[in-house]
Order: structure tokens, then C-alpha cells, then sequence
């Protein structure tokens, strides 16, 4: 193995490395503005009244 190959293989690592870095910063902002997007969702869900203490109480298995 000669000295030249050394530097080159540094080279490569290096730009190996920062792609990963660039890869890992990527996905993570994709996910933060998924993760924004289902909160405007369940916030734009609209909130339904509550149900009233006997509903739900007794299951008809018969049926």
C-alpha cells in the first residue's frame, strides 16, 4: 500500500462522513415538519360534546 492510497482513502471517508451527516440532518427535518403537520391535524380535528354516562355502559352480544 503506497502513501498516495492513504490520502485518498481519508478523502473518501471524509466525504462518506459528511454525507451521512447531511443525510442524518435531512431525514430528521422531514420528520420535525411530519411531526408539525399531524399536530395541525389532530388540532384541526373538531371536538365532539361528551357523551352522556349511560351511553355505553351495556353491550348487546345477542345481536
Amino acid at each position: 500500500m503506497d502513501v498516495s492510497s492513504v490520502g485518498t482513502l481519508s478523502s473518501a471517508l471524509s466525504q462518506a462522513q459528511t454525507g451521512d451527516a447531511v443525510s442524518t440532518l435531512v431525514l430528521k427535518k422531514a420528520m420535525d415538519i411530519q411531526a408539525q403537520n399531524a399536530m395541525q391535524l389532530l388540532q384541526a380535528v373538531p371536538q365532539m360534546p361528551n357523551n352522556p354516562p349511560n351511553l355505553g355502559n351495556s353491550i348487546d352480544v345477542k345481536a
